[in-house]
């Protein structure tokens, strides 16, 4: 079974991630590549264009594009993924347990970095089936992108971590060794405050977290292999502060299985606005105008300038995807999208090579 190329692009939220995933993807299925895009939480317009219906309670269940050619789409539903994670890597007994604690359900929907596994999670199921050529990723926006790429070390570190096992038991001997532990003041104090009820489902979660190490363990490295080997794209805006937050992601490569192939920047301004001028007329109207078209001029042109200094500081190719008046609402006008871009061809061209 050959494993399908994987592209992520990742970015902090807000940057129209999810919008340049669905348009890149699209371009991809038009090569007749079977392409799968694994998107967050899409926005109505951008849902319908793909064809994901915005159902309460979605499962990760990949549905055809109509009028994409080989292209699927799958909205993450974070519950439903961690209740996959519990099926795979437990007992039933205890994937039962943990679907009906509500401390565990608490962390599969709150915490960035339960929402960033399970997106990994999905990617690595995904990726087994064999179903797909190109898996197109939109992270989740959690830490402008980081948490995606960390999230496997961090929950493989924290179900085999040292205060997990401190206040479980080396070798989970029997589920009441946390109230053997009773005698220490803190659990005391906790059973006499909290009451012995709410101590016991609390106790009940860690152990059963704990149940899942061995699975999840092995889970993440497969994850973190596949990280290594897919194409990162990092988007941003020319904003200010869109591209600190790219420029954060590059700091924390040190951290993270990453490598980054290229710099996105999203809406950005023509070229072209730079030497644009305003009519010669003599009236209010066209002094007006001209005034006007003067501060677009010298907006664009710091745009640019600040793109070309951030890509060669950070030395990694760059595309630029032109500000549009009305965003795509469509398969063709997102593949459009992409197609207007400059310098992403050719990068898009090595994925499907």
């Amino acid at each position: 079974m050959n494993r399908p190329a994987i592209l992520i692009v990742t970015g902090a939220g807000g940057v129209g991630k999810t919008t340049l995933s669905a348009g890149i993807a699209a371009v991809i299925a038009r090569r007749a590549a079977r392409t799968l895009v694994i998107t967050v939480d899409p926005a109505r317009r951008l849902a319908d264009a793909l064809g994901i219906a915005m159902l309460d309670g979605t499962t990760n269940r990949p549905t055809p594009v109509p009028g994409a050619g080989p292209l699927d789409a799958v909205m993450l539903d974070v519950t439903a993924s961690w209740e996959a994670i519990t099926r795979r890597h437990a007992k039933p007994e205890v994937a039962d347990r943990l679907a009906d604690n509500p401390y565990f359900r608490a962390v599969a929907d709150r915490f960035p970095a339960a929402q960033a596994y399970a997106a990994g999670e999905q990617v690595a199921e995904f990726a087994q089936s064999g179903n797909w050529d190109v898996l197109v990723v939109d992270t989740p926006p959690a830490e402008g992108g980081i948490d995606f790429f960390m999230a496997p070390r961090r929950m493989r570190d924290l179900v085999g971590g040292r205060l997990l096992r401190w206040l479980t038991g080396a070798r989970l001997p029997g589920r009441r060794i946390f109230y053997r532990t009773a005698a220490r003041p803190m659990l005391r104090l906790a059973d006499t405050l909290l009451g012995s009820a709410l101590l016991e489902e609390i106790a009940d979660f860690l152990l059963d977290l704990r149940a899942l190490y061995d699975g999840l363990a092995a889970r993440a490295a497969a994850i973190d292999r596949l990280l290594v080997q897919a194409k990162v794209l990092v988007a941003t805006t020319d904003s200010p502060g869109a591209m600190r937050e790219a420029s954060r992601f590059f700091s924390s490569l040190p951290e993270i299985n990453a490598s980054p192939d290229a710099l996105i920047f999203n809406r950005s301004l023509p070229d072209t606005w730079i030497t644009a001028r305003g009519p010669k007329g003599a009236g209010v109207e066209d002094a007006a105008l001209r005034e006007n078209m003067e501060r677009w001029s010298l907006e664009a042109r710091r745009n640019r300038d600040a793109r070309l200094e951030m890509a060669a500081r950070l030395a990694v190719p760059m595309a630029t995807v032109p500000w549009l008046r009305h965003p795509p609402i469509d398969i063709a006008g997102l593949a459009d999208l992409i197609d207007r871009a400059a310098g992403l061809t050719a990068i898009l061209e090595t994925v499907t090579a």
